[in-house]
Protein backbone atom coordinates (compact mmCIF):
# COMPACT_ATOMS: atom_id res chain seq x y z
CA UNK A 1 0.00 0.00 0.00
CA UNK A 2 2.79 2.55 0.52
CA UNK A 3 4.92 3.13 -2.09
CA UNK A 4 8.65 3.05 -0.29
CA UNK A 5 10.26 4.02 -3.02
CA UNK A 6 9.22 7.28 -1.88
CA UNK A 7 10.36 9.55 0.57
CA UNK A 8 6.96 9.92 1.73
CA UNK A 9 6.11 6.47 1.76
CA UNK A 10 9.24 5.36 3.52
CA UNK A 11 8.88 7.79 6.10
CA UNK A 12 5.11 6.54 6.84
CA UNK A 13 6.39 3.07 6.81
CA UNK A 14 9.37 3.63 9.01
CA UNK A 15 7.27 5.56 11.28
CA UNK A 16 4.83 2.62 11.65
CA UNK A 17 7.71 -0.03 12.11
CA UNK A 18 9.24 2.06 14.96
CA UNK A 19 6.20 2.26 16.66
CA UNK A 20 5.57 -1.42 16.39
CA UNK A 21 9.28 -1.67 18.21
CA UNK A 22 8.65 0.14 21.10
CA UNK A 23 5.48 2.35 22.57
CA UNK A 24 4.79 5.38 20.27
CA UNK A 25 5.19 7.93 22.88
CA UNK A 26 9.37 7.15 22.96
CA UNK A 27 9.07 7.37 18.77
CA UNK A 28 11.00 10.57 17.77
CA UNK A 29 11.15 12.48 14.58
CA UNK A 30 14.85 11.68 15.04
CA UNK A 31 14.45 8.01 15.25
CA UNK A 32 12.41 8.39 11.91
CA UNK A 33 14.62 10.11 9.85
CA UNK A 34 17.28 8.26 10.98
CA UNK A 35 14.75 4.48 9.98
CA UNK A 36 14.09 6.23 6.75
CA UNK A 37 17.24 6.81 5.98
CA UNK A 38 17.28 10.58 5.61
CA UNK A 39 17.76 13.96 7.78
CA UNK A 40 15.43 16.17 10.00
CA UNK A 41 15.42 19.05 7.32
CA UNK A 42 13.99 16.30 4.37
CA UNK A 43 11.71 15.16 6.92
CA UNK A 44 10.17 18.44 8.18
CA UNK A 45 9.77 19.41 4.46
CA UNK A 46 7.41 16.19 4.25
CA UNK A 47 5.57 15.90 7.51
CA UNK A 48 5.61 18.32 10.41
CA UNK A 49 5.05 16.10 13.31
CA UNK A 50 3.90 12.20 13.87
CA UNK A 51 0.54 13.43 14.15
CA UNK A 52 0.73 14.58 10.74
CA UNK A 53 2.46 11.20 9.52
CA UNK A 54 -0.27 9.46 11.26
CA UNK A 55 -2.76 11.26 9.24
CA UNK A 56 -1.38 10.64 5.87
CA UNK A 57 -1.18 7.01 6.68
CA UNK A 58 -4.93 7.22 6.99
CA UNK A 59 -5.22 8.62 3.53
CA UNK A 60 -3.30 6.16 2.19
CA UNK A 61 -5.71 3.52 3.69
CA UNK A 62 -8.51 5.44 2.81
CA UNK A 63 -7.12 5.50 -0.96
CA UNK A 64 -6.42 1.79 -0.59
CA UNK A 65 -9.92 1.13 0.65
CA UNK A 66 -11.93 2.97 -2.47
CA UNK A 67 -9.93 1.14 -4.67
CA UNK A 68 -10.48 -2.37 -3.15
CA UNK A 69 -14.12 -1.64 -2.77
CA UNK A 70 -16.86 -3.04 -5.05
CA UNK A 71 -19.48 -1.08 -6.64
CA UNK A 72 -22.10 -1.11 -3.62
CA UNK A 73 -25.68 -3.10 -4.59
CA UNK A 74 -28.74 -0.98 -3.89
CA UNK A 75 -29.99 -4.64 -3.26
CA UNK A 76 -27.82 -5.45 -0.45
CA UNK A 77 -29.08 -3.46 3.20
CA UNK A 78 -27.25 -0.69 3.77
CA UNK A 79 -25.91 -2.30 7.02
CA UNK A 80 -23.94 -5.47 5.22
CA UNK A 81 -22.67 -2.49 2.86
CA UNK A 82 -21.07 -0.68 5.44
CA UNK A 83 -20.24 -4.13 7.09
CA UNK A 84 -18.13 -5.10 3.95
CA UNK A 85 -16.53 -1.81 3.83
CA UNK A 86 -15.43 -1.67 7.23
CA UNK A 87 -13.69 -5.49 7.10
CA UNK A 88 -12.13 -4.53 4.07
CA UNK A 89 -10.17 -1.57 5.57
CA UNK A 90 -9.44 -3.60 8.64
CA UNK A 91 -7.64 -6.36 6.08
CA UNK A 92 -5.82 -2.98 4.52
CA UNK A 93 -4.60 -1.90 8.25
CA UNK A 94 -3.31 -6.08 9.04
CA UNK A 95 -0.32 -5.35 8.21
CA UNK A 96 0.31 -2.41 9.98
CA UNK A 97 -1.32 -4.09 13.43
CA UNK A 98 1.37 -3.59 15.89
CA UNK A 99 2.49 -0.55 15.23
CA UNK A 100 -1.51 0.92 15.20
CA UNK A 101 -1.75 -0.94 18.61
CA UNK A 102 0.89 1.30 20.02
CA UNK A 103 -0.04 4.62 18.46
CA UNK A 104 -3.63 3.44 19.97
CA UNK A 105 -2.48 2.79 23.29
CA UNK A 106 -0.83 6.41 23.78
CA UNK A 107 -3.68 8.16 21.59
CA UNK A 108 -5.21 11.22 23.08
CA UNK A 109 -7.52 13.93 22.03
CA UNK A 110 -6.03 15.41 18.87
CA UNK A 111 -8.20 17.77 16.62
CA UNK A 112 -5.80 16.74 13.57
CA UNK A 113 -6.74 13.04 13.46
CA UNK A 114 -10.44 13.84 14.80
CA UNK A 115 -10.84 15.12 11.85
CA UNK A 116 -8.59 12.86 10.02
CA UNK A 117 -10.77 10.32 11.24
CA UNK A 118 -14.26 11.76 9.88
CA UNK A 119 -13.25 12.31 6.48
CA UNK A 120 -12.51 8.75 6.50
CA UNK A 121 -15.45 7.49 8.05
CA UNK A 122 -17.00 9.85 5.01
CA UNK A 123 -15.75 8.34 2.20
CA UNK A 124 -15.87 4.57 4.09
CA UNK A 125 -20.12 5.81 3.80
CA UNK A 126 -19.78 6.95 -0.10
CA UNK A 127 -17.93 3.00 -0.61
CA UNK A 128 -21.05 1.88 0.78
CA UNK A 129 -23.32 4.17 -1.58
CA UNK A 130 -24.99 5.33 1.83
CA UNK A 131 -25.41 9.71 1.74
CA UNK A 132 -23.79 11.57 3.77
CA UNK A 133 -25.79 15.25 2.81
CA UNK A 134 -27.08 17.53 5.73
CA UNK A 135 -27.45 16.58 9.57
CA UNK A 136 -28.94 12.92 9.02
CA UNK A 137 -25.88 12.36 6.78
CA UNK A 138 -23.75 14.16 9.90
CA UNK A 139 -24.93 11.77 12.08
CA UNK A 140 -24.01 9.05 10.10
CA UNK A 141 -20.57 10.02 9.82
CA UNK A 142 -20.04 10.38 13.43
CA UNK A 143 -22.25 7.31 14.18
CA UNK A 144 -19.66 5.11 11.99
CA UNK A 145 -16.76 7.31 13.54
CA UNK A 146 -17.88 5.60 16.98
CA UNK A 147 -18.68 1.89 15.90
CA UNK A 148 -15.28 2.17 13.90
CA UNK A 149 -13.24 2.85 16.74
CA UNK A 150 -15.05 0.85 19.53
CA UNK A 151 -14.54 -2.16 16.50
CA UNK A 152 -10.83 -1.12 16.12
CA UNK A 153 -10.07 -1.59 19.57
CA UNK A 154 -11.91 -4.98 19.50
CA UNK A 155 -9.35 -6.05 16.57
CA UNK A 156 -6.57 -4.84 18.06
CA UNK A 157 -7.06 -7.50 20.93
CA UNK A 158 -8.10 -9.98 18.53
CA UNK A 159 -5.55 -12.25 17.56
CA UNK A 160 -8.42 -15.11 15.52
CA UNK A 161 -6.68 -15.54 12.06
CA UNK A 162 -11.08 -15.55 11.24
CA UNK A 163 -11.43 -12.41 12.81
CA UNK A 164 -14.55 -13.85 14.43
CA UNK A 165 -14.88 -11.61 17.73
CA UNK A 166 -14.40 -8.45 15.54
CA UNK A 167 -17.38 -9.47 13.19
CA UNK A 168 -19.64 -10.00 15.83
CA UNK A 169 -18.62 -6.83 17.44
CA UNK A 170 -19.24 -4.72 14.19
CA UNK A 171 -22.53 -6.73 13.54
CA UNK A 172 -24.03 -5.60 16.88
CA UNK A 173 -22.56 -2.09 17.02
CA UNK A 174 -24.05 -1.54 13.34
CA UNK A 175 -27.04 -2.78 14.28
CA UNK A 176 -27.63 -0.69 17.51
CA UNK A 177 -26.12 2.09 15.42
CA UNK A 178 -29.04 1.70 12.80
CA UNK A 179 -31.89 1.73 15.60
CA UNK A 180 -30.15 5.31 16.72
CA UNK A 181 -29.77 6.78 13.71
CA UNK A 182 -33.86 5.58 12.99
CA UNK A 183 -34.28 7.42 16.11
CA UNK A 184 -32.22 10.65 15.15
CA UNK A 185 -33.85 10.65 11.66
CA UNK A 186 -36.99 10.96 13.81
CA UNK A 187 -35.75 13.78 15.73
CA UNK A 188 -34.75 15.88 12.79
CA UNK A 189 -37.88 15.66 9.98
CA UNK A 190 -39.58 16.21 13.62
CA UNK A 191 -37.79 19.39 13.68
CA UNK A 192 -37.99 20.32 10.12
CA UNK A 193 -42.04 20.25 10.36
CA UNK A 194 -41.87 22.04 12.99
CA UNK A 195 -39.96 25.13 11.04
CA UNK A 196 -42.14 24.42 7.63
CA UNK A 197 -45.00 25.09 10.06
CA UNK A 198 -43.91 28.19 11.32
CA UNK A 199 -43.43 29.64 8.41
CA UNK A 200 -47.07 28.80 7.14
CA UNK A 201 -48.21 30.93 10.33
CA UNK A 202 -46.05 33.76 9.43
CA UNK A 203 -45.65 33.42 5.87
CA UNK A 204 -49.09 31.91 4.51
CA UNK A 205 -48.31 32.03 0.83
CA UNK A 206 -45.12 30.20 1.34
CA UNK A 207 -45.46 26.90 -0.28
CA UNK A 208 -42.91 23.85 1.46
CA UNK A 209 -42.13 22.15 -1.61
CA UNK A 210 -37.88 21.95 -0.23
CA UNK A 211 -37.57 17.97 1.02
CA UNK A 212 -37.04 17.09 4.46
CA UNK A 213 -33.43 16.38 5.14
CA UNK A 214 -34.44 12.61 6.07
CA UNK A 215 -36.25 12.16 2.85
CA UNK A 216 -32.92 12.37 1.02
CA UNK A 217 -31.42 9.63 3.31
CA UNK A 218 -31.83 6.79 0.17
CA UNK A 219 -33.44 4.17 1.80
CA UNK A 220 -32.48 2.65 5.18
CA UNK A 221 -28.69 3.09 6.26
CA UNK A 222 -26.48 3.50 8.99
CA UNK A 223 -23.53 5.67 10.27
CA UNK A 224 -23.36 4.04 13.68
Amino acid sequence: MLDETTLKGRIIAETLRLAAAKPWGEVTMHDIATAAATDLVHLRREFPSKTAIVSAFGRAVDDAVLTKATKPDPAQPARDRIFDVVMTRLDVLQPYKAGLKSIRAASSADLELMRRMMASQAWMLHAAGVPTDGMTGFSRVAGLASVYTSTVDTWLADDDPGLARTMAALDRRLKRGEQALTAVSDVVNGAWDFARGLGNVFNPRTTPSEPKPGDAAGGPTTGA
